[in-house]
């Protein structure tokens, strides 16, 4: 008579893809505090940046000055992410988490009053660029908390959930400011409502219990202490390597930099909503919200379906896809088309943003997560900031031959062909992310 065989690994992996629980992560008490915090806070700064830059282009007139609104944002992440990433592995990220969110709401609450007495764009500008301030300790904390607040088996289904709640916050959130604006006639009261969101989430987070995680160095007691030379300097590099080191991990972030930095048009919706497509302030929430929606959408469906298979090409072909909707979106006369056009692209870029963060985390030990999340800002939330001062400057330089309206067009759609040449130049320059399959399997690629 024959005996049981063991169960082996692949049979144990078979299994648990069989009965993949899409709500896994939303059982656990942590996340979903974290969960409802965080989509709050997201709606509210979500309203408030695409506010920002509905206001600025009313007041000016100018697409150049919108772009240079999200490099006031882009800049402290670009100087300040080393740095910040070493100080958020060396304190409680809990505690930097919910000092960031305090600091979101005095911004907002500047921005408010700026905008009440209708003091001059470059006080927003300054304001923005103290908001970047605290985006860049925020960002890298938020991601390094995650995983000590789900178990691992659960954390790509927290990621994806994740994904979806900041799609929905950032659908909801233009669209309401938009209705906002129309109804109240200014953006001050969609800045006021941003710091009340971003200060229930400080409130909430107070309640999040992280599990505990072994220390492989000394952390700090305070911030005093964190910043200290002798403190700070030694190991700050050690994202970057360690980056360098994961091939893989370089080439999903390098892609994704690329692609956002030729291919958003966050920057040219006022520019369409305005001179193209003429449908208003409403109209440009709506355009604003489109992408978001459709990355939510894509959310649901990537939450319910099993681990991806085959990874990298799932990759490579959603940022492609993302190009091709770019440059239709850019020809578009039609408002329906238009918003169509964003919904696709969004869930093309709901794909790649669920593979990217999933690998970037699972491939990172714990100790670098804040520094490997600072480094990840850099390239992924600076880039859409820089890309939308890449559009707003393009569109400028172009409006020159064809007219404000035209200058937008070529620049969406000159950006949306540089997104594809960059996914053609990435496969080739690292095959090992064409090979990619399981995410949850550092060995396999």
């Amino acid at each position: 008579m024959s005996t049981p065989s063991e169960p082996t690994g692949d049979d144990e992996a078979s299994s648990a893809r069989a009965t993949h629980d899409a709500y896994a992560a939303l059982r656990e008490p942590n996340y979903r505090l974290f969960a409802f915090g965080w989509t709050l806070a997201s709606t509210g700064l979500q309203m408030q940046a695409a506010a920002v830059l509905w206001e600025i282009y009313e007041r000016t007139g100018d697409p150049l000055l919108v772009g240079v609104a999200g490099l006031a944002r882009a800049l402290p992440v670009l100087l300040l992410a080393l740095p910040a990433g070493r100080i958020i592995d060396l304190l409680d990220r809990k505690r930097v988490l919910i000092a960031t969110q305090v600091a979101f709401a005095a911004a907002s609450c500047g921005l408010a009053l700026a905008s009440y007495q209708g003091a001059p764009v470059w006080l927003l500008l300054g304001l923005l660029v103290l908001t970047g301030c605290a985006r860049v300790f925020n960002g890298p904390s938020r991601s390094s908390l995650l995983p000590t607040i789900v178990p691992a088996t659960r954390f790509q289904n927290a990621v994806t959930w994740n994904s979806g709640l900041f799609h929905l916050s950032a659908a909801g959130g233009p669209a309401l400011a938009g209705v906002m604006i129309a109804q109240l006639g200014g953006a001050w009261p969609v800045y006021g409502a941003a710091a009340l969101a971003c200060l229930v989430f400080a409130a909430l987070a107070t309640g999040i219990k992280p599990m505990a995680m072994p220390r492989e160095e000394p952390g700090a007691a305070s911030l005093w202490e964190a910043i200290r030379p002798g403190v700070l300097l030694p190991g700050m590099l050690e994202g970057v390597r360690h980056m360098y080191r994961e091939k893989t991990v370089l080439a999903a972030i390098a892609l994704d930099l690329l692609a956002v930095l030729f291919g958003g048009v966050t920057a040219l919706l006022p520019i369409y909503a305005k001179e193209i497509l003429q449908v208003g302030p409403e109209g440009y929430g709506v355009l604003r919200s489109a992408q978001a929606v459709g990355a939510l959408a894509m959310a649901m469906v990537l939450a319910h379906r099993r681990p991806f298979e085959r990874a990298g090409p799932a990759l490579l072909w959603s940022v492609a896809g993302f190009g091709v909707c770019t440059i239709v979106f850019g020809l578009s006369t039609s408002f329906v088309l238009s918003v169509a056009m964003l919904a696709l692209l969004g869930a093309l870029d709901g794909v790649s943003v669920v593979i990217r963060h999933v690998l970037v985390t699972l491939r990172t030990p714990d100790r670098l997560r804040g520094r490997v999340s600072a480094v990840n800002s850099v390239f992924i939330e600076s880039s859409n900031e820089v890309g939308n001062f890449q559009s707003g400057l393009v569109a400028k330089l172009a409006a020159g031959w064809f007219g404000v309206a035209g200058g937008a067009v070529f620049s969406a759609v000159a950006g949306g062909v540089g997104t594809i040449v960059v996914v053609a130049m990435v496969a080739v320059a690292w095959p090992q992310l064409r090979r990619l399959r399981r995410l949850d399997d550092p060995g396999e690629s």
